[in-house]
């Protein structure tokens, strides 16, 4: 037991000396010029280095100082400025720096200075505490500021200098104003010289009779009706179809029960001879939707074959080459592959 109480205490000894000696190499001291200022006002901060001349370090705390010019503590309370070398001294191996840091306190109280700390190649070492008295600016509403300067004018004004800040601020929006205007005045001129604007070229829309049948196709390939849903086969069918009349007669099919559409046909000279399609389709799409009627397979297929009949005996004269090969290709076998 006393052999392990003196191994400790030996260790300890050691460990003591060790560090003696390695702070002994470098020593900081900081001091305030003064140790109670008043709110807001600038005090200056002294750090001492005394080291040996080839053992150069710095203060990590200053190297945080970033493009504003000035390093804070107790959150944005405190503020350190650049620190400069005030004098050097030397002593036989032995160097003595002096840092002068400016120090600007925002809000009143006691504050104490953690030690600073000083790091080198091989050594390091911390300052002392240093404490700080600030004292709140007492002012009334209507009185000015004792042994503060009034705000002055600079001497030497420009025109810039009757720009209000939100000038400066927007200088994007008045570069975005001013191409506005070019480019209004470019094309007001070119619209009194030639008529009309610049305009792109609008992109050729699909015929009515082109998306009717790429529509009817791939209502086909669903096979709603062969699994069993005929009620939505019969409601996509009629959807294509009363979507092709609005697109290619104008007729608002949407919009109209079966019998309005049916009449509306009727009055259709270009058309009326091809409306026994429609009506057969209607009739039993309506007996599936409202009565609730399952439909044999071949009234499935023929409805299918009838609206294909009514698009294609409904293409103009003259398609073009893309619709005309798509009318050829058409499979109307019914919806059954």
């Amino acid at each position: 037991m006393i052999k392990s109480i003196c191994k400790y205490l030996a260790l300890f000894l050691v460990a003591v000396v060790c560090n003696f000696s390695s702070f002994a190499d470098v020593k900081v001291t900081a001091a305030l010029d003064s140790t109670s200022i008043l709110m807001g006002r600038i005090d200056t901060l002294r750090l001492f280095v005394e080291r040996d001349a080839d053992r150069q370090g710095v203060f990590p705390l200053f190297n945080k100082i970033g493009p504003n010019g000035y390093v804070t503590l107790f959150g944005d309370t405190i503020e350190l400025g650049v620190p400069r070398m005030d004098t050097v001294k030397r002593e036989g191996s032995r160097i003595t720096e002096r840092l002068v840091v400016p120090v600007q306190v925002f809000d009143s109280g006691f504050y104490r200075l953690p030690p600073f700390v000083y790091i080198s190649a091989t050594d390091s070492a911390a300052s002392n505490e240093v404490d700080l008295t600030v004292v709140p600016v007492k002012v009334g509403e209507n009185e000015a500021i004792s042994d503060y300067k009034d705000i002055s004018d600079p001497s030497d004004r420009s025109f810039w200098d009757w720009m209000p800040d939100w000038l400066y601020d927007l200088w994007w929006l008045w570069l975005l104003l001013i191409v506005a205007i070019a480019a209004a005045a470019y094309f007001g001129r070119k619209y009194r010289k030639t008529g009309k604007f610049i305009t792109l070229p609008e992109k050729p829309q699909p015929k009515p009779w082109t998306v009717a049948l790429e529509r009817l196709e791939s209502l086909k390939a669903k096979n709603l009706w062969e699994n069993g849903m005929e009620k939505e086969y019969f409601t996509d069918l009629t959807d294509i179809l009363r979507d092709y009349l609005f697109k290619r007669f104008g007729i608002n099919a949407m919009e109209m029960t079966s019998r309005q559409i049916m009449q509306t046909l009727a009055d259709q000279s270009d058309v009326k001879d091809k409306r026994a399609y429609v009506r057969k389709i209607l009739d039993i799409a309506d007996f599936v939707k409202f009565a609730k009627v399952r439909p044999l397979p071949a009234d499935n297929v023929e409805a299918f074959e009838n609206a294909v009949n009514f698009v294609k005996e409904t293409i103009p004269s003259e398609p073009d080459p893309a619709e005309k090969t798509l009318t050829e290709n058409a499979d109307v076998k019914g919806g059954a592959k």
